[in-house]
């Protein structure tokens, strides 16, 4: 695998920097090099003041004219992959066509600046792969400008909304998408962003919120608890895209900790799902554990312990999506990984399950009552994040990946 700080492009684009992009590891099932954008680099002196993203961008080696057809995995691949749909032998990509169903409520999703094209976007991603259309004139997607005012254009984090919208949309069909857009990429905008993403949701009913952004834990998270308490709401968070790392709001007591994976395919048929080794997870440094982790207390002890629950995250592995709006060379169709896929996908698992809980930690304590279940979930035994994934609960991938909608 090539994970790149530089990309060198086509004739027009020789050699563009990547100012900040640094080498890392991780695992992959095809060739490809990973492009990882600035907004999730993590930058230590960033925590607690600054969010990254969780995002990065996978170009397969065969891939010649980026951009003019979905590449990735689809809705109706991972849906067959995690027994939301009539089965399929093998789970093809291209054979898989029966799409999550049912969805209902609201999901919020939290993300820093403005991304002008989504609706547009959102639009070509479901005519692509059969979904109902979500507009605001339908009265499916709404978004909102955390101050009051139109936030900055950004090209790293439109990619990542196009993502969060579109993926929550996927698993969810039938749910109302409210899109709060912060004015910056700061912990005080983004937070603020929350309380109205919160106040949105619980106003239609409640249902979820979804997190992609984090930072590596600060000693003042705990402080920020408060802002993932609404009634009514099951707030999510992705895990992180360092293997073995801790990131905040994932850590808080209050959210579901959505890990990553890879989907494993042989001649383009499911075969099995292990350890993702860049996924974050592992003991919070500041958290109490909650108590619906009471059942893993011989592994986690006193703290909380990450990720709770898993879903694709490995980019050698990703989701397509739609983002009209360019990142550098890259724009329409591309192949995309990262906990940011986790956290919006699992939501929209959730909110197509119905049951509705009033918070996380009473969405999760079943989940923890029942997670050697194997009908419920799958064991994620294979790989490492740092931490090794072993048969049961794992800071490598939590309780594994969910199976079907059945109540936990």
């Amino acid at each position: 695998m090539k994970r790149f700080a530089y990309f060198a492009g086509a004739a027009a684009l020789a050699f563009i920097c990547f100012a900040g992009y640094t080498p890392a590891q991780g695992t992959q099932t095809r060739p490809g090099k990973i492009v990882i954008p600035e907004s999730s680099i993590v930058h230590p002196e960033d925590a607690g003041r600054r969010a990254h993203t969780n995002i990065e961008i996978f170009v397969p080696d065969n891939e010649r004219e980026p951009g003019n057809a979905p590449a990735g995995e689809t809705p109706a691949s991972l849906a067959c992959v995690y027994q939301l749909v009539t089965q399929v032998t093998g789970c093809p990509i291209k054979g898989t066509t029966t799409n999550p169903s049912g969805g209902s409520r609201t999901i919020g999703i939290v993300d820093a600046y403005d991304a002008p094209t989504i609706e547009n976007d959102l639009g070509v991603f479901s005519t692509q792969f059969n979904l109902a259309p979500c507009t605001t004139e339908n009265g499916c997607f709404t978004k909102v400008y955390a101050s009051g005012t139109k936030p900055p254009e950004n090209g790293d984090w439109a990619l990542e909304m196009s993502l969060d919208v579109e993926w929550a949309h996927a698993m969810a069909p039938g749910a109302k998408i409210i899109l709060v857009e912060a004015a910056s990429q700061s912990v005080a905008d983004l937070l603020k962003a929350e309380d109205v993403a919160s106040a949105q949701v619980a106003a239609a009913g409640g249902g979820e919120v979804t997190n992609s952004w984090g930072f590596d834990e600060a000693a003042q998270e705990t402080t920020a608890d408060s802002h993932f308490t609404t009634p009514g709401i099951v707030y999510f968070a992705a895990a992180g895209d360092t293997g073995g790392v801790v990131s905040y709001p994932s850590a808080s007591p209050n959210v579901v900790s959505a890990g990553g994976t890879t989907v494993n395919r042989s001649g383009g048929n499911f075969t099995t799902e292990t350890a993702w080794s860049d996924a974050g997870g592992g003991p919070s440094k500041y958290e109490p554990r909650p108590s619906d982790q009471d059942v893993i207390e011989s592994i986690v002890g006193s703290v909380r312990g990450t990720p709770d629950i898993c879903f694709d995250g490995n980019p050698s592995s990703g989701v397509s999506i739609y983002d009209s709006t360019r990142y550098l060379i890259y724009k329409d169709w591309i192949v995309v990984g990262g906990t940011s896929v986790s956290s919006p996908s699992l939501a929209g698992i959730v909110n197509a399950a119905g049951s509705f809980n009033n918070s996380a930690n009473v969405e999760l304590t079943p989940i923890y009552n029942n997670y050697t279940n194997a009908s419920y979930f799958r064991d994620i035994t294979s790989g490492s994040n740092k931490y090794s994934c072993v048969v049961g609960w794992d800071y490598c991938s939590g309780v594994g990946s969910a199976l079907t909608y059945t109540d936990k």
